[in-house]
C-alpha cells in the first residue's frame, strides 16, 4: 500500500536580482495556473465574409495556494511588507514545483541526523512578478489538527512552465 503525501508543490519565492530565497512551503492544492489570451477582431476592407483575428492582450489567472506549511513566517512577513505604505508592491519571482508523489527510499547506510532523500521534480512553473493579495490562516480550535496556512492568492506579471 502506498503512503499517502499531502504536500505535493513546493513553492520558492526569491528576489529578482539577487535569488535570494526568501520563502520555501509546501502546499496541498494549487489552483489558477491560467493563462488567457483575448484575440482582437479587425475587419478588412473590402472582406464582407469574417474577420482578421489578430493577437491581443494576454492575462493572467489569480494562483490560489491552498493548505500549506512554512517553516518561518515569511509568507505573512511578504503580505505585511507588500501592503503597508513603505514597500507597496513588494514583488518577487518565483517557482512552484510538481512533486512526484512517490516517497523516495532513505539510504539505510544514512545516520539519523541525514535529512530525508528528495522527492523528485516533475515539473516547474516559474512565476515573474510575483505579489500577494490574500492571506488566510486556519480557523483556530485547540481539538483540530489544522496546517500552518489556509490559503495564499498571488498574481502575476508572467507565467511559464517547463520539465526540470
Amino acid at each position: 500500500m502506498s503512503e499517502f503525501v499531502p504536500f505535493n508543490f513546493k513553492v520558492h519565492l526569491y528576489e529578482s536580482g539577487s535569488n535570494k530565497m526568501l520563502c520555501e512551503a509546501l502546499f496541498s492544492e494549487v489552483q489558477g495556473l491560467e493563462v488567457t489570451m483575448e484575440p482582437r477582431a479587425i475587419q478588412v476592407g473590402g472582406q464582407n465574409y469574417g474577420e482578421v483575428q489578430r493577437v491581443g492582450i494576454t492575462k493572467f489567472s489569480p494562483i490560489v495556494l491552498k493548505r500549506g506549511v512554512t517553516k518561518v513566517n515569511d509568507l505573512w512577513a511578504w503580505f505585511q511588507a507588500t501592503t503597508k505604505g513603505a514597500n507597496y508592491g513588494y514583488r518577487l519571482e518565483g517557482e512552484i514545483r510538481v512533486l512526484d508523489s512517490k516517497i523516495p527510499v532513505a539510504n539505510p547506510d544514512a545516520d539519523e541526523n541525514s535529512p530525508p532523500p528528495e522527492r523528485d521534480t516533475l515539473l516547474i512553473w516559474r512565476l515573474n512578478g510575483v505579489l500577494p493579495t490574500r492571506f488566510k490562516g486556519p480557523d483556530l480550535s485547540s481539538v483540530a489538527n489544522q496546517v500552518a496556512l489556509e490559503e495564499v492568492t498571488l498574481v502575476v506579471e508572467n507565467l511559464t512552465m517547463e520539465r526540470p
